[in-house]
C-alpha cells in the first residue's frame, strides 16, 4: 500500500486544513490528486514551489499528482487575497504564459512513471466549448449565491466591489475539480490556505453533480517573519527560470533568510529528513555565525530547481564576488547578469564609452565621473594609502582606465578598502 504522506507534510507545517477522510483514503489506496497553477507570468515563482512540492511529495509516496494549468481561469482572474479586480490577459499572452509554466511544471515532476506518473492538464481544453448558457445551467444552478457570497474570498471583496467575472471564478475552479474527478478519477484537491474556499467549492459540486465525495486539504500561506512578502528582493520576485533569477540571485535568495524564517524554509523547500534537519539546526545553534541552516537550504533548493550546474554555477560565482583574492581573470568568469544580480545594491554609475577608449584617469573616475567619493582630494588620499583597486587589482595615482578594463566589454569594478565597492557601467 503507498505511504501516507499526510503526516509528513504535518511534521513539516505543510497542513492547515483538511476534509474529514482524506488521511483515511490515503492510506486504503492510490490516489490522484492536484494543485493549480495560475498563469499571470510566463514561469514560476519561488511561491510555487510549495504546491509544488505536495506534488512531489504525493508522486514520492505512491499517488499520482496532476498538475492543472489555468489556462480558462486565467481569463477570469482569482479574487482570493486580492484587494480590487486583476487586469484581465489577452489569450496571445496567456498562451504564452500557458506554456511557460508547463515548461517549467515538467521539470519537478515525473511523467513516465507507469502507476505514478504526472499528469499535465490545461482547463482551457475543457472549458473552451462550455457556452456560457450550458454553464450557468448545468453548473451554476447547484450553488446558491448565499453559499458563494459566504466564500472569504468573495466576502472580503462584496464592501469595495467585485465584477460578476471574479464572483464567478469559484464556479469554474469547482468545476475543475469536478471535470477531472468524473475523468480521471482524481480524489483530492490541494494548495494554498486561500484557495479553501474555492476547492469546497469543487467538493460540492462533486457531492451535488456526481453523487461522490471529495477531499482536500491545504498548506499554509508562507510568510516572512518581518512582515514582509515572501519571494520578493528588492529586485523584484524571485522566479523559477534562470532568464528571469540567475542561479547565483537564487541561491543568494536562500543563503540570505532570517534565523527566524530559516527552519521553516528547510521543512517546506527541501526533502531532509526530520533527523537530518533537527541535527543541522543543533549544529547551526551551536554557532548561529556559521549560517549552517542557510548553506544548506539553499544547496539543496538552487540544485532541486537548477540541477548540480546550476549549483556548481552559483557557488562558483558567489565565491569570486566575495573572495578578497578573486583577480581580475576570476570576474570575466562572470556574465553579465552576475555582474547585476551580484552588485545589486552597489552604487553605480554609467561612463560613455568614448571615455573609455581616450582613457579616464582612476582618480576622475572615483570622483567628478561617477560621485563615488567625495573629491578628487578624498581620491588621492585613498590611492595613496593603497586603498583603490580596479577590478580587485591595486592601483595607483597615475592608473588610466581604458577598454583593457571593460569586463564582458561593459563593466569596470572598483573598490575601496575591503567592503566598499563601486560599480562603472560603459555604454
Amino acid at each position: 500500500m503507498p505511504v501516507n504522506f499526510v503526516e509528513e507534510l504535518r511534521w513539516r507545517g505543510m497542513i492547515q486544513d483538511i476534509m474529514p477522510g482524506t488521511e483515511e483514503l490515503l492510506t486504503k489506496e492510490i490516489v490522484a490528486g492536484y494543485c493549480g497553477f495560475d498563469p499571470t507570468a510566463d514561469s514560476l515563482h519561488v511561491g510555487s514551489l510549495i504546491p509544488i512540492m505536495m506534488l512531489k511529495h504525493m508522486q514520492r509516496a505512491g499517488h499520482k499528482p496532476f498538475a492543472l494549468v489555468g489556462g480558462a481561469t486565467g481569463m477570469v482572474g482569482d479574487p482570493s487575497g486580492k484587494s480590487d479586480e486583476r487586469n484581465l490577459l489577452d489569450e496571445a499572452t496567456l498562451a504564452k504564459n500557458v506554456a511557460g509554466v508547463e515548461r517549467v511544471l515538467r521539470r519537478f515532476l515525473d511523467f513516465d512513471d507507469e502507476k505514478t506518473g504526472a499528469t499535465l492538464v490545461n482547463n482551457y481544453d475543457w472549458m473552451k466549448n462550455f457556452s456560457f448558457i450550458e454553464f450557468i445551467r448545468d453548473v451554476g444552478k447547484h450553488l446558491t449565491v448565499n453559499y458563494m457570497s459566504a466564500k472569504d474570498s468573495v466576502k472580503t471583496r462584496i464592501q469595495t466591489g467585485i465584477s460578476f467575472t471574479e464572483f464567478s471564478y469559484q464556479l469554474i475552479q469547482g468545476y475543475d475539480f469536478l471535470h477531472l474527478h468524473k475523468n480521471f478519477n482524481v480524489k483530492i484537491q490541494m494548495g494554498g490556505s486561500d484557495q479553501w474556499g474555492n476547492i469546497t467549492t469543487g467538493t460540492e459540486l462533486i457531492r451535488r453533480i456526481a453523487g461522490s465525495e471529495g477531499f482536500a486539504f491545504t498548506c499554509p500561506l508562507m510568510t516572512k517573519a518581518d512582515g514582509t512578502k515572501f519571494g520578493k528582493t528588492a529586485g523584484g520576485a524571485i522566479w523559477l527560470d534562470t532568464n528571469k533569477t540567475s542561479e547565483y540571485a537564487f541561491y543568494q535568495f536562500w543563503i540570505n533568510a532570517s534565523d527566524a524564517d530559516v527552519p521553516k524554509y528547510i521543512r517546506t523547500f527541501t526533502f531532509l529528513s526530520r533527523e537530518e534537519i533537527e541535527a543541522l539546526e543543533a549544529e547551526h545553534n551551536a554557532d548561529p555565525g556559521r549560517n549552517i541552516l542557510q548553506k544548506k537550504l539553499a544547496e539543496e533548493v538552487t540544485k532541486m530547481v537548477h540541477g548540480q550546474e546550476g549549483l556548481d554555477k552559483a557557488l562558483r560565482t558567489t565565491e569570486i564576488l566575495f573572495n578578497k583574492k578573486a583577480t581580475v581573470e576570476d570576474l570575466r568568469q562572470l556574465s553579465e547578469q552576475d555582474f547585476y544580480d551580484g552588485f545589486e545594491g552597489v552604487p553605480q554609475a554609467t561612463i560613455t564609452r568614448e571615455e573609455i577608449e581616450n582613457g579616464l584617469g582612476v582618480i576622475d573616475a572615483l570622483s567628478a565621473r561617477t560621485g563615488f567619493l567625495s573629491s578628487n582630494g578624498e581620491a588621492r588620499r585613498e590611492l595613496k594609502q593603497n586603498s583603490i583597486a580596479v577590478n580587485k587589482a591595486k592601483v595607483k595615482e597615475d592608473y588610466v582606465l581604458t577598454s583593457d578594463d571593460l569586463i564582458n566589454d561593459k563593466f569596470i569594478l572598483l573598490g575601496k578598502g575591503k567592503k566598499n565597492n563601486y560599480l562603472v557601467i560603459v555604454e
